[in-house]
């Protein structure tokens, strides 16, 4: 059950970003409970594409992303208008890293690439920064165990090249969007619960400790 709003956090906007399986809705859950704020989930059990994605990518690939960053949008958006605090599972902004894996790997068009781009710059005009992103950090090898451990049918097809390929777009990813939003960088393996993680990303927040780099903090500290 959430509890009652901190007053601390009025109109606080939370993203949460990481690697397939890192705990994005795990966490996302603790720290709306723990702040007393809004949960947006990733659109994954209503996911109209995402079966066909990783059965077929290359035909797929397109499609996906378009679906993703329209839902990522709406939510978004709903978000900002609803003027409440929240935290979102996987931010919008990280759709870019898959479209651009996916184009390195050549599993998308260039001109699907083109045209997603020039879609998102189009969106990005009435989009507001979250006040801060949390990038938990893990390893592909620890992705993959993940991956495996939960089950879901539709990631059966999921290969460790796909995830090494992801994981160098999300450390390119964590660089550049620290230069424009704080980046609080967590190594989930360190923490023994959610809620801990939430205390200690809730400390971090209030003493101001952004990150400009994509640095990891000692949460024992």
């Amino acid at each position: 059950m959430t509890q009652a709003p901190n007053p601390t956090y009025t109109n606080l906007f939370i993203g949460i970003a990481g690697m397939i399986g890192a705990g994005k809705s795990t966490l996302a859950k603790a720290l709306g409970e723990h702040l007393g704020i809004d949960v947006y989930y990733e659109p994954v059990a209503d996911n109209e594409y995402l079966e066909d994605f990783y059965r077929d990518t290359a035909k797929y690939a397109f499609a996906t992303q378009i679906y993703l960053l329209n839902r990522r949008f709406q939510q978004h958006q709903e978000i900002i208008w609803t003027g409440r605090s929240a935290v979102q599972d996987r931010t919008i902004y990280e759709d870019s890293i898959f479209a651009k894996m996916l184009v390195k790997l050549g599993l998308m068009d260039s001109r699907d690439y083109s045209t997603y781009q020039q879609l998102f710059t189009h969106m990005s005009n009435f989009m507001c920064r979250p006040n801060v992103i949390v990038y938990l950090d893990v390893k592909p090898e620890r992705s993959m165990e993940r991956i495996e451990a939960r089950a879901r049918g539709a990631e059966s097809g999921i290969t460790r090249e796909y995830l090494d390929a992801l994981y160098e777009g999300y450390r390119e990813f964590i660089t550049d969007i620290s230069r424009y939003i704080p980046v609080i960088e967590v190594d989930y393996d360190r923490f023994h619960t959610a809620e801990e993680m939430a205390s200690v990303i809730e400390r971090e927040y209030l003493n101001h400790n952004f990150l400009r780099k994509a640095t990891a903090f000692d949460p024992a500290r």
